[in-house]
């Protein structure tokens, strides 16, 4: 495939403010984020969002991917996408969130592994720890989607948990983005 990676520096500042945002959003409004946390693995509301940009996502990586000698898959291929993107919304009901995020997780590491790829300062592992934590946890959420509500269930269940969780978001998004603006 003919592209050039994200620069470092955009993903880490981007990513960093991902993460100051969203944990900053569920210290500030913690009960609600809860409440939305329990619900989030069987919404099929999200699920179908989230989904839906995997399909996007991956129908656009299938059209501009280079094939190869194997080009004669293209086609199938694209066309195939739109039949099994139906086929999952239509049959797979249960935990259609965790498995659509699952899918994103995964389809999301990759940027980042390519923009902090054979990279010069240290401090990209930060980029490249939290791609490979999206890969884990997507093809445990897409497999074992039930694992989404058991982390969830487990995370909720001390509200030491909860803030130790939130706080390390904060601390990972904020040196994310010290080291994009000082070292990248």
């Amino acid at each position: 495939m003919n592209h050039s990676p994200l620069p470092l520096k955009l993903v880490g500042i981007v990513v960093g403010l991902l993460l100051v945002a969203t944990h900053a959003l569920a210290f500030y409004r913690a009960d609600a984020v809860r409440e939305w946390l329990v619900r989030l693995p069987r919404s099929r509301e999200v699920g179908l969002v989230v989904l839906t940009v995997d399909f996007i996502w991956t129908w656009l990586l299938a059209y501009r991917m280079d094939w190869g000698e194997f080009y004669y898959v293209q086609t199938p291929v694209l066309v195939g996408l739109p039949v099994v993107y139906y086929l999952v919304i239509r049959y797979v009901d249960e935990f259609l969130s965790a498995r659509a995020l699952g899918i994103l997780g995964l389809l999301a590491a990759a940027p980042l592994l390519d923009a902090a790829f054979l990279r010069p300062p240290e401090s990209r592992l930060l980029v490249v720890v939290l791609a490979y934590a999206w890969i884990i946890l997507g093809m445990f959420w897409v497999g074992q989607p039930h694992l989404l509500r058991d982390q969830v269930g487990w995370l909720l269940r001390s509200a030491a948990r909860w803030r130790l969780a939130v706080g390390a978001g904060l601390a990972y998004g904020a040196v994310m983005i010290v080291c994009a603006l000082a070292f990248y």
